[in-house]
């Protein structure tokens, strides 16, 4: 057996405790009747029983449920899409109402099918979310819309409140792991999101265990920084099925802080890294510590001054 084949055992730190209590009865029967979609399920993350159940938050998916990408490292459905739902931004509109959410996540499946990649959906939803819900701040994950610039800055003129865009692993394994995306264009993605408005916070999540050197996952840290990103998560791999890539390594929690630490030092305004962090996990608590300590360091600066 090869050491690509050979099946780590799962440390005891990743262990999940399941809870199905009436919270997340309820979030599920809510997706069910809205015809959402939420990648919490569609890509099987092991926080759902967290985030369902005690913390009644979820990430919402559009643009339908089936992605034309067939990323190895990913569980959504891959497949000939549907056509558009235009009726889907009002719906997870009227959810984040229902949930009373203070801030929502919005991702999306890949849509390579559509010239404008999904972005007149996906803007019409930030717009729809502002108005059914004013004060909720509102966290955009979506794919590199075909690296075209008209429809990143369709989607950024609609405002969100932070535009997330995952590099997902390091430079020399994006060939193996990511269909079509490539990892220069995931960090022109996030550096033009930033010309277009600079006043909008940048995040990208990394996650490891696929083979990757320590001093690759630096280097992803100072690709993203010199691209001007703000927040960084940093999360552990777990193979979703036998047909995706298998996992090389386990980190310890240890390591995860290590990088965390790192992170914080290269200058990102917050960093999540543990592993079970995936990009929105936590997402709340992640914009307020970035906010939190944008400001002591400006605070900081200005007394040096």
């Amino acid at each position: 057996m090869s050491k690509e084949q050979e099946v780590l055992r799962k440390p005891e730190w990743l262990k999940i405790k399941l809870n199905t209590n009436e919270n997340y009865k309820d979030l599920k029967k809510m997706m069910r009747t809205g015809s959402l979609h939420t990648v919490c399920e569609e890509a099987r993350c092991p926080n759902i029983h967290e985030c369902w159940a005690v913390r009644r938050t979820a990430t919402f998916m559009i643009l339908g449920d089936t992605c034309t990408r067939a990323c190895r490292f990913c569980a959504v459905k891959t497949g000939l899409p549907t056509e558009l739902d235009w009726q889907e931004p009002e719906r997870v509109a009227d959810s984040v109402v229902q949930m009373n959410l203070k801030h929502v996540v919005v991702t999306a499946v890949a849509r390579d099918d559509l010239k404008d990649g999904g972005s007149a959906v996906f803007a019409e939803t930030v717009r729809a979310i502002r108005r059914k819900n004013p004060f909720t701040s509102i966290e955009v994950l979506p794919s590199d819309m075909g690296g075209i610039y008209e429809n990143l800055e369709a989607l950024m003129n609609a405002k969100p409140d932070i535009l997330n865009h995952n590099i997902e692993t390091v430079r020399r394994l994006t060939p193996r792991v990511r269909a079509r995306a490539t990892y220069e264009r995931s960090l022109e993605f996030l550096r033009r999101a930033k010309e277009i408005n600079p006043n909008i916070p940048t995040k990208s999540s990394l996650m490891i265990g696929l083979g990757e050197t320590k001093e690759e996952i630096l280097e992803t840290m100072d690709d993203l920084r010199a691209n001007h990103v703000d927040i960084m998560t940093i999360g552990q791999y777990l193979q979703p099925t036998k047909k995706h890539l298998p996992v090389v390594k386990y980190y310890h929690p240890d390591e995860f802080q290590e990088f965390k630490e790192i992170a914080l030092k290269k200058g990102f305004s917050h960093c999540e890294a543990g592993p079970l962090v995936r990009s929105s996990y936590h997402a709340d608590e992640q914009v307020n510590e970035a906010t939190k300590r944008k400001q002591m360091l400006a605070d900081e600066k200005a007394k040096e001054a």
